[in-house]
């Protein structure tokens, strides 16, 4: 009898399993080709950026791509957004400048001189990085994005289509070798011009058709990618002479894009001190690229919400780009974050799941492998072409329309964000964003606090306290009081007012010290509970001044929670 029983709920088992892995394959197989390729797409548009980031930094290309592969699997498997696509991001790579060149020279200092010492502290940085964004998921600062007001929202998506917009005018030059008087060769960049340019903006003007007019035929067929398929073989079947994946990266100094399968670099922990002059060197740039990282990951998982009207998990996507950056600087590669270009292109393309990004990582890394010779005939035309039609689609044209019509602060906010993203960097731009608006909406709420007063038949003065009292509305609060020349007996009234901070507790002690001074008695209703306990606990004389037996009608409907 036991025998049979264990038998039941082993089949019961068996067939519990098979119905929920149906379930998962039913639910991931049903945009699966829309996701393939997408990812498939994504990661053309990838290379380019991901290699002109490299650059930014001064490290190998491969360092960045491997990274990228790297950072975007991780993400796409155990990430908190499908669809969202993470990889080598300038934003980041910007920030690791500094650090690799003041390492390279750290390294000559050594006992033992290290060549390329900065590679090294890099990747060590990229860990720690790692390990900081663990910890925020972990901690669950995730949900500090909801603090980011839809101004800032929107100047940021402004601000970032700007700057990936004008990230390809750049690509419309290439380097020329300048020698100077003294003899002296430099590189510069200098645009194009003749028909070189217009044979690059017709290819670009064809791309963008493709992806433009495609879906008003099918859309059964990727816009992106067959926009990407057709340049190409115009360019390989026509002979023209244009700069490709191949030429820009061998222009900046690269050798191509064949490489190798990550694996661990145990060249870090024997070239890298590990001692407390390597952690605070590398420490205030891990912190930085981590916080620039998370930024940017969870305000483009914001923007994949609105389009896709679904709900990402913060916390766990901080968990996971975390690991991913971790895994990359043990594997020789560089850090990175969400990317909201490509996570756009992955969209508008149909990616929607988690096969969109763990597509985009493995073919990346198939091109690296083995088509790398395929890949490099790509036109950049063509990836530019990609790029401008996601700017036109990510771009916020309503704000144009809306200026008029919101609040004059924040439009100025979403101005504000908009420019200093341009100018400055994303990170500095939210940050700017939000503490606008947090000033902007403590002073209009300092402006709401009102009160109305009646004396009752026994001669008290009554004071109904109404908006919030905190630090910002403090000044007026007290101006709202006669002391001198108050009745004896004094009632201030919170029921339509709360007592948000600690400065408005001081306010309160200071306000009933000073009745007390002038013999008069004050006694407060409706303070909320959490109200009462810090008060009695700063000061236990101030039970008395608190009112606990309240016969008021209007204090019962509130106490019922019909307020939300």
């Amino acid at each position: 009898m036991q025998a049979l029983k264990i038998k039941q709920r082993v089949n019961l088992l068996i067939i519990n399993t098979f119905f929920t892995m149906n379930a998962l394959i039913r639910k991931h197989s049903a945009n699966a080709k829309n996701d393939i390729l997408a990812g498939m797409t994504v990661s053309l548009a990838m290379i380019p950026e991901v290699v002109a980031f490299a650059f930014v930094a001064q490290i190998n290309p491969l360092m960045a791509l491997s990274g990228a592969f790297m950072i975007g699997l991780i993400t796409a498997v155990f990430g908190g957004r499908p669809g969202l696509i993470s990889g080598a991001a300038g934003a980041v790579a910007v920030i690791f400048v500094s650090m690799i060149s003041e390492g390279h020279t750290k390294g000559m200092l050594f006992d033992q001189p290290v060549e390329n010492m900065g590679i090294f502290y890099l990747m060590a940085c990229v860990v720690l990085m790692g390990v900081i964004q663990v910890f925020a998921g972990v901690f669950k600062l995730g949900k500090f994005v909801r603090l980011i007001p839809h101004s800032v929202m929107m100047g940021f998506v402004n601000g970032l289509s700007i700057v990936i917009f004008w990230a390809q005018v750049k690509m419309f030059t290439h380097k020329k070798v300048h020698v100077s008087s003294s003899g002296v060769k430099e590189y510069i960049n200098e645009y194009m011009h003749g028909t070189e340019l217009y044979t690059m903006i017709g290819l670009v003007a064809i791309t963008m058709g493709i992806i433009w007019g495609l879906p008003k035929l099918t859309k059964k067929i990727p816009a992106a990618l067959t926009a990407i398929l057709i340049t190409t073989l115009i360019v390989v079947f026509t002979g023209l002479d244009v700069s490709t994946v191949g030429s820009y990266i061998i222009e900046g100094g690269g050798t191509g894009l064949k490489g190798e399968f990550p694996t661990p670099n145990m060249e870090l922990w024997q070239n890298l001190p590990i001692n407390l002059d390597t952690l605070t060197f590398i420490l205030p740039f891990a912190f930085l690229a981590a916080s620039v990282g998370l930024i940017e990951t969870l305000m483009t998982m914001n923007l994949v919400d609105e389009l896709t009207e679904t709900r990402g998990k913060g916390n766990r996507e901080c968990v996971a780009q975390g690991a991913g950056n971790i895994v990359s600087g043990l594997f020789g590669g560089t850090g990175g974050c969400g990317m909201i270009g490509q996570t756009v292109i992955n969209v508008n393309n149909g990616g929607r799941g988690r096969l969109s990004g763990i597509m985009m990582s493995v073919t990346l890394l198939s091109f690296i492998l083995f088509a790398d010779e395929l890949i490099e005939q790509v036109p950049i035309a063509a990836l530019i072409g990609v790029m401008f039609m996601m700017v036109i689609e990510t771009f916020a044209w309503s704000s144009f329309r809306i200026l008029k019509k919101i609040p004059r602060a924040d439009a100025a906010v979403l101005i504000v964000v908009s420019a200093v993203t341009v100018v400055y960097d994303l990170a500095i731009a939210v940050f700017v964003g939000v503490i606008i608006s947090a000033l902007v909406f403590a002073w209009e709420n300092a402006k709401k606090i009102r009160a109305r007063k009646r004396i009752k038949d026994d001669g008290t003065k009554v004071y109904e306290i109404f908006g919030p009292l905190f630090f910002g509305s403090i000044q007026a609060f007290n101006e709202k009081f006669d002391i001198k020349n108050d009745p004896e007996k004094v009632e201030i009234d919170f029921l339509e007012s709360r007592i948000s901070d600690h400065s408005a507790l001081e306010a309160l002690f200071n306000l009933i010290e000073k009745y007390e001074k002038a013999g008069k008695q004050v006694k407060m209703k409706h303070l909320s509970e959490d109200c009462k306990n810090l008060m009695v606990k700063a000061s236990p004389k101030l039970m008395d001044a608190i009112e606990e037996s309240i016969d008021d009608p209007r204090y019962h409907v509130m106490a019922k929670g019909d307020f939300v």
